[in-house]
């Protein structure tokens, strides 16, 4: 069977590609990734990307910095959305680079509404996703059959900053064997304290991963009574993703990067 020759699609002036750069480790880019930034006429990017993801730019690319961190001045949402928008009108080809993948936790939807809003062409090029392959750089799967069927991913906080009411935690606590949270770290003392007041054991094992997927990525193995006060005595710093459940048990076995060394 003869094969059909692989090409990129086309990057037209005027548009929008959302582009997922993974959850930290450059390598994680992908192909489409990579061919939008080496295209784009102009780039807005994230505070959790990888620099050197920016040596793919054109020398003569507009770099615009959009990083969202807690608790420090950053861009709205609304701006960023009317700044894509613009640069769009002014006949650019623009990369939205977000950590992650857009569509997880990473606001790219609202984004994307805003483009399609304003009649602005946009494609989406998804990433991987933290909750995911952050922790199998953790040598922690997912999922396994001897575990679970369900896997839940859950926002760790809300747009105040604060524990999310809006989550049924009584029906998460019983539906999902597996917890991955994203933007959970400074909730985790009250994430913890909810799950077992709804019935999740006491003695669960809980796994933080810090800055996942880089060369100084922590990872800190405790239960849900213990964590809180495990990452409080730690070195251990945000950005975090965090997993409940039995899969946490296949880190020492798993820990393939661990066994790379340094």
């Amino acid at each position: 069977m003869d094969r059909v020759p692989f090409a990129f699609p086309d990057f037209a002036p005027g548009s929008v590609w959302l582009v997922g750069a993974g959850p930290g480790d450059p390598g994680l880019l992908t192909l489409l990734g990579r061919y939008a930034l080496e295209t784009a006429d102009a780039i807005v990017y994230d505070a959790l990307i990888d620099a050197r993801l920016l040596d793919f730019t054109r020398t003569d690319a507009v770099l615009e910095y959009a990083g969202k961190r807690g608790g420090r001045p950053s861009p709205t949402q609304p701006d960023i959305s009317k700044r894509l928008v613009e640069l769009a009108r002014a006949g650019h080809r623009v990369v939205r680079l977000k950590g992650g993948d857009p569509f997880v936790f990473g606001r790219g939807g609202e984004e994307a509404l805003a483009l399609a809003g304003a009649s602005v062409p946009f494609r989406i090029v998804p990433g991987v996703t933290a909750g995911i392959g952050g922790l199998a750089y953790a040598g922690i799967p997912v999922t396994h059959r001897d575990t679970n069927q369900v896997l839940a991913l859950v926002t760790g906080h809300d747009a105040q900053g604060l524990l999310p009411e809006g989550i049924d935690w009584a029906a998460l606590a019983r539906a999902a064997p597996i917890l991955v949270f994203y933007m959970a770290f400074r909730q985790l003392g009250a994430i913890a304290a909810r799950l077992v007041a709804e019935g999740r054991s006491p003695d669960e094992p809980v796994a933080i991963v810090s800055k996942a997927t880089r060369a100084d990525q922590q990872v800190l193995v405790a239960t849900l009574a213990t964590a809180a006060d495990a990452v409080a005595a730690s070195a251990i710093e945000p950005p975090a993703i965090v997993v409940v459940g039995p899969v946490v048990q296949y880190r020492d076995a798993l820990d393939w990067l661990g066994r790379l060394g340094p």
